[in-house]
């Protein structure tokens, strides 16, 4: 008979019911996160909450766990939560569930990139909560699957990303179809005056919550740089790989194409690195995924978007291969790593020409990223002319003037012979008369 496991004291402290805690319990948890001491209590008395916490701080469970409690098992939908992309709401489904596996509640993930009838027949007769983006979610409204009129709480996961994105219409769409009085929480990495004024037109009197240090990233994200150029860059990456020997590691570029390539590049060389990306159908990206979580894939080569929602505590590299022109989008592929309390380390590559990306970065943080040498790398100097120069020569066919000259022959002075039959050649006599 397996051992009870002791329920964490914490948790119970801030109103959570014995089943949670004891999923809680099962998941390796003891102490909540500061968003979740701050959240949770407001949350259950059914307060609109506005929360500002960074990524990897565990605000999955700081609404999950609040909106579990308020769910009628026997009843029909009473709780959506929209994302920004595919993966987050993937991820926060399963994390929920996980949360709710000593209950009947039944949660589904709705998605673009997925046959409708397959969310359909998962959906069912009983669905009480549903994560979706957003506009899977008004698709499946227009069909009059997902019915508004029992919804107790409505959730806005990474509220910022989904106005990046161009959520705005969609957002608004749908809760104007929820008529009657309802819970919301936003939840955002970033609070601007948008999302206040938002926060305005959709909630009573909420609980302002903003929990994120004053640095921007965490102290224990070990952040250094180190200068390629971008021709130089690969095998910059192969000495890292090498030397860091990343437990499980993301390799951001800055586009699809440069993600295919890379990851095409290390699979070649013998590492186990899989890409993730908009162009890959939807399919593929779960299975590389749930690859990447249960730790069969060490490496991930991804770019921005593909990779929002990527929550995996165990990530212990990150590599930005290209550095992003926005220093925000620095910040969000860093905070992938050192999630709740663990040590993580961030490696930028850096051509001559973007000093100026870095030092944005510094500015943002307002921290210094130091510069980082790895033995058995040498930066070479840009070869832009000499090289294609080099390449010329090597492909061009070689000249008669490039050939060798017979031994003991000179060219000082005298000019290369005309080339004859030569001796093997000769020409038969003409007979004579």
């Amino acid at each position: 008979m397996p051992k009870k496991l002791p329920l964490p004291a914490a948790f119970e402290k801030l109103g959570i019911e014995p089943q949670f805690l004891r999923a809680i319990a099962k998941m390796g948890f003891e102490q909540p996160s500061e968003i979740q001491v701050a959240m949770i209590p407001p949350a259950l008395e059914g307060r609109d909450v506005l929360g500002q916490a960074r990524t990897g701080t565990g605000k999955t469970a700081a609404f999950g766990l609040p909106a579990l409690q308020r769910i009628d098992p026997n009843g029909r939908l009473q709780v959506i939560c929209l994302s920004p992309t595919r993966e987050l709401a993937v991820q926060v489904v399963a994390e929920i569930r996980r949360i709710a596996e000593e209950t009947d509640i039944h949660i589904v993930a709705v998605y673009g990139g997925q046959r409708v009838q397959t969310q359909l027949h998962s959906l069912g007769k009983k669905t009480q909560m549903v994560v979706g983006t957003p506009g899977r979610m008004m698709d499946l409204m227009g069909r009059g699957v997902l019915k508004m009129n029992e919804i107790k709480l409505v959730i806005l996961d990474e509220v910022d990303r989904m106005l990046d994105i161009g959520f705005r219409d969609d957002i608004r769409r749908i809760m104007s179809q929820i008529r009657q009085k309802h819970q919301t929480i936003f939840v955002s990495a970033t609070i601007d005056d948008d999302i206040r004024r938002m926060s305005m037109k959709y909630m009573d009197d909420p609980a302002e919550l903003n929990v994120s240090r004053d640095e921007i990233t965490g102290s224990e994200v070990e952040q250094v740089y180190c200068t390629a150029e971008a021709y130089d860059k690969y095998r910059l990456l192969r000495i890292v790989m090498k030397e860091e020997d990343p437990k499980l590691a993301i390799i951001f570029t800055n586009t699809k194409a440069a993600a295919r390539k890379l990851a095409k590049k290390l699979h070649a060389d013998g590492i186990d690195a899989k890409e993730i990306h908009g162009d890959l159908v939807q399919q593929r990206r779960e299975k590389v995924m749930e690859g990447f979580r249960s730790h069969r894939i060490k490496v991930l080569v991804a770019t921005d978007l593909a990779s929002r929602g990527i929550d995996i505590s165990a990530i212990s590299h990150i590599i930005n291969y290209d550095i992003p022109k926005d220093p925000e989008v620095y910040v969000h592929r860093i905070g992938r790593t050192a999630r709740m309390g663990a040590e993580g380390k961030a490696i930028t590559f850096v051509t001559a020409e973007e000093g100026k990306e870095i030092t944005q970065v510094e500015k943002l943080i307002n921290k210094v990223v130091d510069e980082k040498k790895y033995d058995g790398f040498k930066p070479r100097p840009p070869r832009e002319d000499f090289d294609a120069k080099k390449k010329a020569e090597e492909k061009a066919p070689p000249s008669r003037l490039s050939m060798p000259l017979a031994e003991g022959n000179s060219s000082e002075g005298k000019k290369t012979p005309p080339k004859t039959l030569g001796s093997k050649f000769r020409p038969r006599r003409g007979r004579r008369l």
